[in-house]
């Protein structure tokens, strides 16, 4: 089972559950990335987040999804990355990996997770509550 999006939709985890049901799952590892309201990289407070991505993006994250999914322990991958405006408390990314056990789901649902931020051609925008904004992963 593989399940891969970039939306600009509200991200439901009880959703990315429901894919990766499976009678042989005895584990399933999540991961839910929220915006919160502040940054090392902002000079004050973040009031939200504006996510844009490359159009090979979502292709991107099929290619990433596929190759944690393709692990000898995995047996279902569900990973999605929101697009658009996000506000401080909303979620960004959520991944979930099924497994027979506990420690591979851990580990490959932390694998799923840094590769989608090292590797998915996604930036974003962080508004600050003074009006301005700081670009983070556009270099």
């Amino acid at each position: 089972m593989i399940h891969a999006r970039l939306t600009a939709e509200p991200l439901d985890l009880a959703a990315h559950l429901a894919v990766l049901d499976d009678a042989r799952s005895g584990a399933v590892a999540t991961f839910v990335g929220r915006v919160r309201d502040h940054d090392p990289e902002a000079d004050g407070p973040v009031v939200a987040l504006e996510y844009s991505a490359h159009p090979d993006a979502e292709a991107v994250l099929a290619r990433i999804a596929a190759e944690v999914a393709a692990g000898p322990d995995v047996l279902g991958v569900a990973v999605s990355h929101r697009v658009g405006r996000l506000e401080v408390g909303g979620t960004s990314v959520v991944a979930a990996v099924s497994t027979a056990h506990r420690a591979p789901a851990f580990d490959a649902c932390r694998v799923l997770v840094e590769r989608v931020k090292a590797e998915l051609p996604v930036w974003k925008r962080q508004l600050l509550a003074d009006g301005s904004h700081v670009w983070v992963g556009s270099a």
